[in-house]
């Protein structure tokens, strides 16, 4: 049996009033994510749903683990329109997807935006040292966080304002989305933007944030390389399937140049991601060099968006697209 077959056998299972919410369904390794449309159903009605949904799932031959994400759009809060929500995400680790969203978000600020950043990587967050703002806590207001202020203009949450460096975190599914959700939902202020760095994959944060603060629209990051590429098309597919527009691709790593010599080469390829954007009918954002100042500057603290040159004008150019996107969505 193919797994199209599978997967319609999977869907044919599910009780018509579920079938009826079904976005998207995919079955891998004896996984199934499905995707829901909320549209309409309040908070607890929508809780019923997912329950529902992965008992019938669950019950399926074969199926090991289930995913559930169900759509609903992010209302805003007291009256005040809510921060768009920027997802960067990749497939895989080890690309620079926090690099490129502390820079990403830099860069926006230096454009005029108002913008947040949030740390969505909970297991592994490394925003506090690339923004320059490890060791400080964020204090509480009405019972929501209030972000951490960074050197560059752009207040930070994440999971490493809030335990003990160094210390891991080992929570379930659940617990990693409740975090989320304090995270996002936090003391934003005027916040127009929040660029939510995402950890690597397609799990549950990744669910959470499609299902309960839906963005606007997801950059995806890769290398140039196969691997990291097939990956970030899975990270793709997924987005789409949830109704998160793609705003484009960014290839980073993309070409080094020797400071001796000057010959720039290209150790893990070369434009693997432009491709694959231009496959997906995405648009390709642009590039950002393996550059050893990137590296040293990142792990300083030391943005390089934040200041002047090559390497700062790579950041910008990739904001000023994304600002052009969404500026045309309004």
């Amino acid at each position: 049996m193919s797994s199209e077959d599978e997967v319609a056998r999977l869907r044919a299972s599910l009780p018509p009033q579920i079938q009826a919410r079904v976005s998207s369904l995919r079955l891998a390794n004896g996984v199934a994510t499905v995707v829901l449309d909320g549209t309409g159903h309040d908070a607890i009605e929508r809780d019923r749903l997912e329950a529902a949904t992965r008992e019938a799932l669950a019950a399926a031959p074969g199926i090991a683990e289930v995913r559930v994400a169900v759509m609903a759009d992010r209302a805003a809060a007291g009256g005040k329109a809510a921060p768009r929500i920027i997802a960067v995400g990749s497939g895989k680790g080890g690309v620079g997807k926090s690099t490129l969203s502390a820079n990403l978000a830099i860069a926006l600020h230096r454009l005029g935006r108002k913008v947040g950043l949030v740390d969505a990587d909970i297991y592994g967050p490394s925003q506090p040292r690339l923004m320059a703002n490890e060791g400080r806590k964020p204090h509480a207001n009405e019972k929501k966080l209030v972000p951490v202020p960074s050197p560059w203009g752009v207040p930070v949450l994440s999971m490493g304002h809030l335990v003990e460096d160094g210390r891991a975190v080992a929570w379930r599914g659940p617990m990693a989305g409740n975090a989320l959700g304090q995270l996002v939902d936090a003391e934003w202020g005027d916040a127009e933007i929040l660029v939510v760095d995402l950890p690597p994959g397609t799990g549950d944060v990744q669910l959470t944030m499609l299902q309960r603060h839906k963005p606007a629209g997801a950059v995806i990051v890769s290398t140039p390389q196969d691997l990291a590429l097939i990956d970030a098309t899975r990270a793709m597919h997924l987005f789409e399937a949830a109704g998160v527009p793609v705003i484009g691709v960014v290839e980073n790593m993309a070409g080094y140049q020797c400071p001796h010599c000057g010959e720039v080469s290209d150790p893990f390829g070369s434009g693997g991601a432009e491709a694959v954007a231009q496959q997906g009918h995405h648009a390709f954002l642009g590039r950002i060099p393996l550059d050893l100042a990137i590296r040293q500057d990142s792990d300083a603290g030391k943005p390089p968006a934040a200041g002047e040159g090559p390497q700062a004008e790579a950041f910008a150019a990739i904001a000023r697209r994304v600002a052009t996107w969404l500026d045309n969505q309004r």
